[in-house]
């Protein structure tokens, strides 16, 4: 398809005539086109598509359908039937009363063009720009920020599912790349243990017979990779993603042992960061926070929340399940910075704020980052009180460290910590904490000899120092409230579109859908504002309300 890029002109005044009579009091597609006029354009969207070939149906038009297919929550179907049968949808279209559309899978081949260009970030702009020329948003204020979990797209699977699901898949497109290859090698019984889906077989319950199948699939796996590294097979095997997959796969769970397959212990396997977890959502991973647990990525949402204005989601950053907060802040504010729309203060909770993401945001970007900070005090194993980094006095100039008993340290080194971050680690020497009557008050273990420190760099020591002081104030306290109502965001992202379960496999798709929705969720709310529609009041049940204050 190709593109030639169209101007959007002035709504047929039959459809206007007809719209008017329908829908005298408006509806959201129509204040959408009477408030903001056309979002977008087809030059917005002209990189997606060749100079030549058969025209393409207007993008800056499919931009708008798959905008309000994700405010209505509406399959790819019904959006397209949408545009054939709605006069409101006509209107904000600017289409005649007659046209008839088109197919609905158009809006698939739409979003992948879209996944290719990062046009889910353009669509997001649109909604903003329009948005700030209306005078719903400046640059500068309060915004608040957090992250939800998204489950994948595809199933969660028991580890007998996913080994013997990932050979199924690789066997499958071994059959369809090289079939005659692989009726040549294939093994008599693996059409019976693989040509149907691993959850329709009924695995044992024994588990010593659970470890058996699971040894069989690791040894078929372990052949089959074997036979595909050989030098007479076809080298496009090797670049199968199925194959790469399980090679991948078969690497984090299995291992030769005495020439046998066995499976590995937990404690050789890689860290979530790396471990798959379906051969159909390579890019998803595992991951936990508190009591739950998921496979799939994680989603950031920045909104405004200055009183008495429309709050907008500005920002939307997704994620594989296993990035941590802690790392996402300066992500979030080159995003805003990227869109000028940086704000004054920026509220968040304790997964974001530590002392680099404070310094970094205000040294880089000029925002003050305001998040609860964790307690450097480490609880003793015995349930004893132990002296926190307070207690100790810092000397930054001669590099050295003063216990509460006026003992000094002896070693100040430059280190990285796990996660890479730059960092100080002091140590006392043995011979002083040895001798000390409240050395096991003052280490957290039952057999240290001695005190050791981790201090972040100085100006972040500096940073954190202040702001638990400022934390510690009646004022802040009071101030912070204002963090909570992102949670009511994430809510309605969940409710009105789905947010919480990802609609197509993969990081980049994910990510589209995420900007939709934040585009979509601004649509609604906008809407809102222009209606004069209040904010719904929290649902609290009446066993809730019972509950004593703490």
């Amino acid at each position: 398809m190709s593109m030639q890029p169209k101007e959007p002109g002035e709504i047929p005044p039959e459809t206007v005539r007809v719209a008017r009579a329908a829908f005298p009091r408006g509806s959201l597609a129509i204040r959408v086109r009477d408030e903001l006029g056309p979002l977008f354009t087809d030059e917005q969207f002209a990189d997606l598509f060749p100079a030549r070939g058969r025209a393409a149906w207007s993008p800056g038009r499919l931009a708008l359908v798959v905008l309000l297919q994700f405010a209505e929550g509406l399959t790819d179907r019904q959006a397209a039937e949408a545009v054939r049968a709605r006069i409101d949808w006509k209107f904000a279209l600017g289409l005649e009363l007659t046209d008839p559309g088109f197919d609905f899978s158009v809006l698939s081949e739409f979003r992948d063009r879209l996944v290719g260009a990062d046009g889910g970030r353009s669509v997001l702009d649109g909604i903003l720009t329009a948005a700030q020329k209306k005078g719903l948003l400046s640059k500068g204020g309060k915004a608040r920020t957090d992250s939800t979990h998204v489950l994948s797209a595809a199933r969660e699977l028991n580890w007998l599912e996913l080994v013997g699901e990932s050979l199924r898949a690789a066997l499958n497109a071994v059959a369809r790349a090289e079939p005659d290859w692989l009726c040549a090698h294939v093994l008599p019984d693996w059409v019976t243990h693989y040509a149907t889906r691993i959850e329709d077989s009924r695995f044992p319950k024994s588990q010593a017979k659970r470890v058996e199948v699971g040894r069989r699939i690791g040894a078929d796996g372990m052949r089959l990779l074997e036979m595909v590294w050989t030098d007479s097979t076809p080298l496009t095997l090797r670049a199968l993603p199925e194959v790469d997959f399980l090679r991948h796969l078969w690497v984090q769970h299995f291992h030769l042992v005495e020439g046998e397959v066995e499976r590995r212990d937990p404690k050789d396997r890689p860290p979530g960061a790396k471990r798959l977890v379906t051969p159909y959502d390579p890019e998803a991973r595992g991951s936990v926070k508190r009591d739950t647990f998921w496979d799939g990525f994680k989603v950031h949402l920045t909104e405004t929340c200055e009183p008495e204005t429309v709050h907008l989601i500005t920002n939307v950053a997704t994620t594989v399940a296993t990035v941590p907060d802690d790392r996402m802040a300066a992500v979030v504010h080159a995003g805003l910075a990227e869109r000028d729309l940086l704000p004054d203060e920026h509220w968040v909770d304790t997964g974001y704020a530590n002392g680099g993401a404070l310094v970094a945001a205000r040294r880089e970007y000029r925002v003050a980052l305001h998040g609860p900070l964790k307690s450097v005090t480490v609880p003793h194993a015995r349930g004893e009180a132990t002296f926190g980094q307070d207690a100790f006095t810092i000397d930054w100039d001669n590099q050295h460290v003063t216990c509460p008993n006026g003992i000094t340290s002896t070693q100040w080194h430059q280190r990285r910590s796990e996660t890479g971050l730059p960092t100080i680690r002091v140590r006392f020497s043995p011979a002083d904490c040895r001798t000390c009557p409240q050395l096991r008050q003052c280490v957290n273990s039952p057999n240290a000899q001695r005190r050791e420190i981790n201090l972040r760099p100085h100006d972040e020591y500096e940073a954190l120092q202040q702001a638990r002081r400022l934390q510690e104030t009646d004022e802040w306290k009071d101030r912070y409230k204002i963090r909570a109502g992102v949670e009511g965001t994430i809510s309605q992202a969940v409710q009105a579109c789905g947010l919480r379960r990802s609609r197509y496999r993969g990081l980049p798709k994910t990510s589209l859908q995420h900007q939709l929705t934040g585009a979509a969720v601004n649509l609604i709310r906008i809407n809102a504002w222009l209606t004069g529609t209040p904010h719904a009041r929290t649902r609290t049940s009446p066993l809730a309300a019972l509950r004593p204050a703490a």
